[in-house]
């Protein structure tokens, strides 16, 4: 661990109480297909920091056994992630399930058979936000969602929609380091990310006064998990921060 790493982080933190700022701190789980140890661990670190989770669940992966484990863990929040998580991308293009590339009724089928499935399995539970597999879809169709009643979006950060459609949160710090061998990253990267991110985002107006994190339970090692920990340790203690229910997030959007 970096005390120094974590120092900075707090430095910036007492600026954002200095200027009269608040923080919106939220969570956000993707690829989520069944019960597991890791979900369990996942809800037991929801509950104690008091920060519900935007579970992101791929429909078609899905096991039917996933819905007694989320009544059993009310802090871990389901949504629609693509529908199979399956690449259509041209070969040597980024993956993405929903891209330019798609036909717009292909790509709109698998949105409406997801979201049938998600709701046949967990029910009213779940919420209208829809999470594109890789962060990646293609605008227009992003644009399209809520004519299949989605009433959210989250990618992640740098991703906009640029006219109207669902309200857009993105998350803005993954904890995984994907290109160095899928395993999570140090604290003291994940620090002094946060740490630059949100002092731009200080000089920016009010509005922007969230931070997402970005989590992936089924591939997280113990670094990860560690590193996870002691953030939201760190963070949840701090004065500027406010736990952030990701459904209220995304219903505060979209009635700005």
């Amino acid at each position: 661990m970096s005390d120094t790493s974590l120092g900075e982080l707090l430095a910036e933190l007492d600026c954002w109480s200095e200027a009269g700022r608040r923080l919106r701190l939220w969570l956000r789980d993707d690829d989520a297909v069944a019960p597991s140890p890791a979900l369990d661990r996942l809800a037991g670190m929801s509950e104690r920091f008091a920060l519900p989770v935007l579970l992101a669940v791929i429909p078609m992966l899905t096991e039917p056994a996933l819905a007694a484990a989320l009544r059993a863990a009310p802090s871990l929040l389901p949504c629609q992630h693509g529908c199979r998580h399956q690449n259509h991308a041209a070969a040597g293009m980024k993956k993405a399930e929903f891209g330019a590339g798609r036909p717009h009724a292909e790509a709109a089928a698998d949105i409406t058979a997801g979201r049938q499935r998600l709701g046949d399995l967990l029910g009213a539970s779940v919420l209208p936000v829809f999470v594109p597999p890789w962060n990646r879809i293609d605008p227009d169709l992003a644009r399209a969602l809520p004519e299949f009643g989605f009433a959210g979006l989250s990618c992640f950060r740098g991703f906009g929609l640029g006219g109207d459609g669902p309200a857009l949160v993105n998350s803005d710090i993954d904890v995984m380091d994907w290109h160095g061998g899928r395993v999570g990253r140090s604290l003291q990267a994940l620090a002094l990310e946060i740490r630059d991110q949100i002092a731009a985002r200080r000089q920016q107006p009010e509005g922007t006064d969230t931070l997402g994190l970005l989590l992936h339970h089924r591939d997280h090692d113990e670094t990860a998990w560690t590193a996870l920990q002691t953030l939201l340790a760190t963070l949840t203690a701090h004065p500027v921060i406010v736990t952030t229910d990701p459904g209220r997030l995304f219903w505060d959007r979209s009635a700005a």
